[in-house]
């Protein structure tokens, strides 16, 4: 951004559930449980927005038996998408900081999300437990606008 201090303005537009499943068989109690997580970024030039993707995998044995995926999309109002701009290398730069604080909201609806799915099952006590996001957002995304549209 051209100026660090400057607020970005935002809205959360849509929650998307894009997966979710149970797999009752790779499932037994008293079992080492592990979880995986991803996110991806992903940004809609012409809408002035940014899609977090969250995909979480509870395991056992290498065997996933919970999966879920939810995407947030976030409306970014439009000066400061034009601070995110770099019309001299038609690239689009979102902040480090800005990603971790949308991807914060993400893990958050998730967890909420995953318990009503899960809620009064064998599987509610698998809670999705806190995530640092900020170790898992290496840099400012760079998102090249030629390969985009």
């Amino acid at each position: 951004m051209k100026n660090e201090n400057t607020k970005i303005g935002f809205a959360l537009k849509t929650i998307k559930t894009e997966q979710f499943a149970i797999f009752e068989e790779n499932y037994a109690s008293k079992k080492e449980t592990g979880l995986t997580t991803e996110i991806q970024f992903k940004i809609d030039q012409k809408n002035s927005q940014i899609g977090v993707f969250l995909t979480l995998e509870f395991f056992q044995m290498k065997k996933v038996f919970i999966k879920i995926q939810v995407s947030c999309h976030f409306k970014i109002n439009e000066e400061s998408w034009i601070c995110f701009a770099n019309k001299n290398e038609s690239k689009v730069i979102i902040p480090k900081e800005f990603l971790a604080h949308l991807a914060m909201i993400t893990v958050g609806t998730t967890r909420g999300i995953l318990f009503s799915k899960i809620e009064g099952t064998p599987f509610s006590i698998f809670i999705v437990p806190t995530i640092n996001v900020a170790e898992m957002i290496k840099g400012d995304a760079i998102f090249d606008l030629s390969e985009i549209e």
